[in-house]
């Protein structure tokens, strides 16, 4: 709920970012760019050896389920901050984000976390090879209980 109401705090600090000469970059909120980069190393760690192409399997409710669950969720923080960002904000945290290599992470961890086949084994009533349903179709929901 607080992440679309941060980004004006940094719009009145704005005209100070367009005077200089080399392009300038703009950090997210530190604190959730501090999470983002302990989780950064922890994934690394876990997926070291699995070339990018291939699935990593994670088992549900690991103690590697959870760092990724937690990794994706501060991603989905992080999202929510650039929708609620102006344009001229987001190319500040956009060059930010480019020199950290955090966005090259992420399409990294992504491609390796992808399942191979992405179809939901959600209940389901309907014909089978009928409108099959995958990840992609289906909204999931993540309610921590």
């Amino acid at each position: 709920r607080l992440m679309p109401e941060l980004p004006q705090f940094d719009d009145e600090d704005l005209k100070s970012y367009g005077d200089e000469e080399e392009e300038s970059a703009l950090s997210p909120p530190a604190a959730l760019m501090s999470v983002l980069t302990t989780q950064e190393l922890l994934l690394e760690n876990i997926l070291e050896c699995i070339p990018v192409g291939e699935c990593a399997v994670i088992q549900p409710l690991s103690d590697e389920f959870c760092l990724v669950l937690g990794y994706l969720l501060t991603w989905k923080l992080t999202l929510a901050f650039f929708k609620a960002a102006s344009s001229q904000l987001r190319v500040l945290y956009s060059q930010y984000l480019r020199r950290t290599k955090s966005l090259n992470k992420l399409l990294y961890h992504l491609f390796r976390l992808m399942p191979e086949n992405p179809i939901f084994s959600g209940p389901t009533s309907e014909v089978p090879n009928k409108d099959m349903k995958t990840f992609f179709t289906e909204e999931l929901h993540l309610d921590v209980k």
